[in-house]
């Protein structure tokens, strides 16, 4: 153990003190923030709002204070396909309808994860990993499509958002501390043996659970009329349509088995599928998957979804290197390292293993720039509102997105057959505290 002596502190201060630079960069920090002492403004020499690939897309969502990204991203998938079909580039599909059946699922889910770790101790690590998980709103591409493909959307006027949805911290505070109790109830049985009262509890269980999300949320609608104007202001009605007849008769050609998860994840080992189970939203439908391969064929698969047309769904650590005044992502964005005079630079790998790297966010790429095979940069649309970024897209840097982009979802048809066959294959399942989690 190294105790710090007043030698040391005093050494730390004359180092400081000898060069005449740190109070100049220490004023303009302590002035204007860290952020703005080290911004680059050069960047914008190097990023533009022009690109040779880009989708027809118009109007921004926006998830507020809630942790619904990758809902909002997979919608926005959605809305651009049904916007493209059928000329409506302004549909938009409800969000809170889709957060209702997450809760009610993931609250079942959850208790089947309690119930299966029952004879473990509370402080195991997988069972505090459960515990902690309770009430979240955060989530993956695969636990939107599950839900999608089992209730699938309505339109937003169907089941619009309220206080609630924009601001979960609400329901996610008493959601977690109610499955936090139903936990030590449910443990309580199962050591017991008492399968009966394990069955019976989870249903007066998962009934509290429906009646606290439609008491925040609103029940969601059985039936609906779909109703709109396109483009070309022609006007359209189909009348008492279910959220699955909706989904499966207008957007039919959308099969998600279709789609695979590509991450880049140099943490692990490439080439092999891997599972994070423990992110499971909906028994019965799609477990949380990721083929892991090299950055390149994350890029070269997007840009061949984005050139027939498709946006790409996709992950990233959207804290890194941001600017929402410019909507600049960039790894050259801030100068932290020469503000500090400090080495700090770490590999993807390093990152994701130490935690420093995360999956943050969901967004969705609806462009790309190229100049003679070379990207220049990414056109991202984001779900923040359109106060933010230039209308509420981004124009991200080719070098941001190899480091801080970690999953893309694209066509089985832009990938090798090595890699269909790998994806079609068995996963190796993760413990909860992956760091792709």
């Amino acid at each position: 153990m190294h105790e710090l002596t007043i030698q040391e502190i005093e050494k730390f201060s004359h180092d400081l003190n000898q060069d005449a630079k740190n109070a100049v960069v220490g004023r303009a920090a302590r002035r204007s923030g860290l952020y703005e002492a080290s911004f680059n403004d050069h960047v914008s020499q190097k990023l533009t709002h022009v690109f040779s690939t880009e989708l027809d897309t118009n109007n921004v969502t926006n998830q507020l204070h809630s942790g619904r990204c990758w809902e909002f991203s997979a919608l926005n998938v959605l809305r651009h396909e049904f916007g493209k079909k059928y000329k409506a580039k302004d549909f938009t599909f409800s969000q809170a309808y889709n957060f209702f059946w997450d809760k009610i699922e993931r609250a079942n889910v959850f208790y089947d994860q309690i119930i299966s770790s029952a004879d473990k101790p509370l402080h195991d690590r997988t069972v505090r990993a459960y515990l902690d998980l309770a009430g979240q709103d955060g989530g993956l591409w695969h636990m939107a499509t599950s839900l999608i493909e089992k209730y699938g959307v309505v339109p937003t006027y169907a089941m619009p958002e309220n206080f609630n949805t924009n601001n979960t911290e609400g329901l996610k505070e008493n959601l977690a501390k109610k499955l936090k109790k139903d936990a030590l109830v449910l443990r309580k049985l199962v050591q017991a043996g008492d399968e009966a009262g394990v069955e019976k509890a989870r249903k007066e269980l998962l009934n509290e659970v429906y009646r606290m999300t439609a008491i925040a949320v609103g029940e969601p609608p059985k039936t609906f009329d779909l109703e709109y104007r396109d483009d070309d202001k022609n006007y359209h009605l189909d009348k008492n349509l279910t959220p699955v007849e909706f989904f499966n008769k207008y957007l039919s050609e959308v099969d998600f088995d279709d789609y695979v998860v590509l991450a880049n994840a140099p943490d692990h080992e490439y080439n092999k599928l891997y599972a994070l189970p423990f992110e499971d939203n909906v028994n019965g439908k799609y477990p949380n998957t990721y083929l892991n391969v090299p950055m390149e064929y994350l890029a070269q698969a997007a840009i061949a979804q984005l050139k027939d047309g498709e946006a790409v769904w996709f992950t990233n650590d959207v804290a890194k290197g941001k600017d929402n005044k410019t909507g600049f992502l960039s790894t050259d964005l801030y100068k932290f390292e020469e503000l500090f005079d400090v080495d700090m630079s770490m590999t993807k790998a390093e990152r994701l293993a130490t935690g420093e790297g995360t999956m943050s966010h969901a967004m969705t790429l609806v462009g790309v720039d190229e100049d003679n095979g070379e990207i220049r940069q990414w056109k991202v649309e984001n779900s923040w509102g359109d106060k933010v970024g230039n209308k509420g897209y981004y124009v991200m840097s080719n070098e941001w997105f190899n480091e801080y982009v970690y999953e893309v979802v694209v066509h089985k048809k832009y990938l090798t057959k090595e890699q269909v066959a790998l994806a079609e294959g068995p996963a190796e399942a993760m413990p909860v505290w992956d760091s792709m989690a």
